[in-house]
């Protein structure tokens, strides 16, 4: 198996799980979002390989399943370098089709819940096309993941290649960067802290939050299935909830005293996200089976283990 970002948050998780069920598993990832930290326990594995690699180049490897998820995911990180954002989505993809189409290998991406944009329908189902800006500073991760989606279905037309789309919505737990400027992450570190937790606009826009261990478990699922289901398919937790509700939250689970403060909304900021998970139900009978408190209760735990090391 080779798990392009395997040294980020989800990709870590996903590679454990590949090991622990007995495959031979291959990471490359070029460390820009990405820690060795994360995976710095598994290199004593004799089933597991690290190479520092940027997708944007061919990569020649012998493999049988890819899963493609390196991208930067946080806005923080995407924006840095929107062109190399741009870049990693489209020639990274380009680079791992060819790749999958040289080997014979079956790949899977993992797209986003951002190809919906600024959502018009809500909850949001596969079959909504989106409402994205294309010019705006979101658009380098949020466009570059519908080309993606564009170039996997493509090749599959042309080339006949066995391929599944996965579009993640708002995922979280350990091993989450504190610096990634996630509303997780951010509100947690802020909290632990004692900081003001900042909140934008209202607070009143909501977000859905899957667990990583649940989310983990849908690729793998969706990897396995049937050949002729390619997706997209969302994979997600149909929880909503308010940034005000998930700020009193994190403010109870840490016992912080911090205050929470409002700042404007960010350009092209969604108000509201949640996934349409019938099809990841009917499909794959996959839907996320962790609570929010009880995901942020050990991702909170995590936080304050890794503060003390």
């Amino acid at each position: 198996m080779l798990v392009t970002g395997g040294a980020g948050f989800i990709g870590s998780h996903l590679v454990e799980r590949l090991l622990d069920r007995g495959d031979e598993v291959l990471v490359a990832d070029n460390f820009y979002s990405g820690m060795r930290s994360n995976v710095h326990h598994l290199l004593r594995n004799p089933a597991f390989e690290l190479i520092r690699h940027d997708v944007t180049f061919p990569l020649y490897v012998e493999v049988d399943e890819i899963f493609h998820l390196a991208c930067p995911a946080s806005p923080v990180y995407y924006q840095r370098d929107p062109v190399q954002t741009t870049k990693t989505s489209v020639h990274g993809s380009i680079n791992m089709l060819g790749l999958a189409k040289r080997t014979g290998a079956k790949i899977l991406l993992t797209s986003t819940s951002e190809v919906y944009g600024d959502p018009d329908v809500h909850p949001q189902p596969e079959d909504y096309w989106g409402h994205v800006n294309p010019i705006g500073i979101r658009s380098c991760y949020d466009e570059g993941k519908r080309c993606a989606e564009t170039l996997f279905f493509d090749y599959r037309r042309q080339h006949d290649l066995p391929i599944k789309v996965a579009r993640l919505f708002n995922t979280y737990g350990p091993r989450m960067r504190p610096d990634d400027g996630r509303v997780i992450s951010n509100f947690i570190m802020l909290a632990l802290r004692g900081d003001p937790i900042t909140i934008y606009g209202d607070g009143r826009q909501t977000r859905s939050f899957c667990f990583v261990d649940d989310m983990v478990r849908g690729l793998l699922t969706l990897m396995d299935s049937d050949p002729s289901f390619t997706g997209p398919v969302n994979l997600g937790n149909t929880g909503e909830f308010t940034m005000l509700e998930l700020a009193e939250l994190v403010l109870d689970l840490t016992g912080s005293t911090s205050a929470i403060v409002h700042e404007p909304l960010p350009q092209d900021d969604p108000v509201r996200r949640r996934p349409d998970i019938s099809l990841a139900k009917e499909a794959l009978r996959w839907e996320p089976a962790t609570a929010l408190a009880e995901g942020l209760t050990r991702t909170i735990e995590h936080f304050r283990e890794s503060a003390d090391t």
